[in-house]
């Protein structure tokens, strides 16, 4: 199937590992001019040289911090300088840490929201006159199955991603009819350096392991993310506009 992406820019956040980096190459194979953005400068370039080898594409890397929003700024105006103008946004701004609900002070509050709803905001912000321009635009967001069913654990990012969800859903009707379509995805168990940290085992291990409470039996790929978000990016997902789609194996229980 043709996604209808060739030559279009994609901003990738969070691209040089796990989910993101899962994106940007299934973009990337697509044949879409993809900018991989991430904090760090040396892991951004060597994940998109990467990407590049292996799927023959234009990747380019962008080195941001989306916890700070001037940052932010400046990396859409750098994108858009180098590549052009922006068609396709993924906010992928990572994960809180873990912790009991009452233990997290005003500043790690704070820091969450400007991660998960702040950083995304800014980034819609900067991308969406172009696409109004264009007449054409998709804005995905990474969320969580937290955003479903709270995780014991995680209560910044169960708070925040809802606030991100509502933030996306309100955009979806408010600019679908100039050709801007705004979904989420909210994964559920997948196989990455964070899920890693948080079993404490490596993601080889946990990848091998039985999965009972997952309906599939195993942890999701990267890869298997990067394609279902490569769709909502594409020009055949033009009738998708709004959603929060789960990509877990069916491990959710809510209906």
């Amino acid at each position: 199937m043709d996604l209808g992406v060739e030559g279009r820019v994609a901003l990738v956040i969070g691209a040089s590992k796990g989910i993101g980096y899962g994106v940007a190459a299934a973009l990337a194979r697509e044949g879409a001019k993809v900018a991989a953005a991430s904090r760090s400068q040396e892991r951004i370039e060597a994940a998109a040289e990467r990407i590049s080898s292996e799927q023959q594409a234009q990747v380019r890397a962008f080195a941001a911090d989306t916890g700070e929003l001037d940052s932010v700024r400046a990396l859409v105006a750098e994108v858009e300088q180098q590549l052009g103008r922006i068609e396709i946004l993924v906010t992928n701004t990572g994960g809180p840490p873990l912790g009991s609900s009452l233990d997290f002070d005003d500043s790690q509050w704070e820091q969450a929201y400007r991660d998960l709803v702040l950083a995304p905001l800014t980034l819609i912000r900067a991308v969406v006159p172009g696409m109004r321009e264009a007449g054409w635009g998709r804005i995905v967001n990474i969320t969580s199955i937290a955003t479903r069913e709270p995780v014991p654990g995680l209560v910044l990012s169960n708070s925040h991603r809802l606030a991100a969800i509502g933030l996306f859903k309100t955009l979806a009707n408010e600019v679908a009819r100039d050709g801007i379509l705004f979904n989420s995805v909210a994964p559920g168990r997948i196989a990455t350096d964070r899920i890693a940290k948080f079993q404490n085992k490596p993601v080889e291990q946990l990848m091998q392991e039985p999965q009972p409470d997952i309906p599939v039996g195993r942890l999701g790929t990267i890869e298997e993310m990067g394609d279902v978000v490569a769709f909502l990016c594409s020009q055949r997902a033009s009738y998708v506009n709004g959603v929060n789609l789960l990509v877990d194996g069916g491990l959710a229980r809510s209906i």
